[in-house]
């Protein structure tokens, strides 16, 4: 059954971050953005009220949805908090774990056989906002795993808070990252629920049935 997601506001989080290091490099990951943004048209096409924070990506905005685009976790982190309050988060954006101390103001010449880049702990916003007094009723979360799905699955889900972990492995043919693909194992505290293989089109509108399923 089709949820109906009118009156709703959803705020989504896609594609990745890219953390500067100097005015040319940069620290990032291969998040092409599209299943985040599959998943903010689906939710506009059912009436929901969407914000969708997005990383560099080279996307078309989804009709009816409200773009913030961004460049850095610090970046998206403050984007999704400023689209407070809203009734729920879908973060499936590959936000950075770490950044660079500090970013040069020059181009980082070439100066021996190693370089040493020292990076520290990004905010964590699904972490905040499940602490938050804002937190939206419905929290959502992605994890990108090469080993071990269900594990780091159920411990994301429990520490971060959340309601809902969508797990998929990554480093496979035809699924995650730069696929137009997917197959993803959802986890919430009394269950589990897998979807796909199949378009990132289609596992969207999975997903919000599921998620907004009571």
């Amino acid at each position: 059954m089709t949820a109906t997601l009118a009156g709703l506001r959803i705020v989504v989080s896609a594609g990745p971050t890219y953390e500067d290091i100097d005015p040319v490099r940069f620290l990032g990951n291969r998040s092409s953005g599209r299943m985040g943004f599959a998943v903010a048209a689906a939710a506009a096409r059912r009436g929901a009220d969407v914000v969708l924070v997005a990383g560099p990506v080279h996307l078309e905005t989804p009709p009816g949805v409200q773009r913030v685009d961004v460049r850095s976790a610090a970046q998206m982190h403050a984007a999704v908090f400023a689209a407070l309050p809203a009734d729920a988060y879908i973060g499936a954006a590959a936000v950075a774990d770490y950044t660079p101390r500090a970013v040069a103001a020059d181009k980082l010449k070439k100066r021996g056989d190693t370089l040493v880049v020292e990076c520290v702990r990004t905010a964590d916003i699904l972490a905040d906002l499940g602490a938050h007094a804002l937190r939206p009723r419905r929290l959502v979360g992605f994890a990108a795993e090469t080993g071990d799905l269900a594990g780091y699955a159920r411990d994301k889900l429990v520490r971060k808070r959340v309601d809902f972990i969508a797990a998929n492995r990554v480093g496979q043919p035809g699924s995650g990252f730069e696929s137009e693909d997917n197959a993803l194992t959802v986890y919430w505290p009394d269950g589990e629920c897998s979807l796909g293989p199949a378009a990132k089109t289609l596992l969207a509108g999975q997903l919000l049935d599921l998620v907004f399923a009571n």
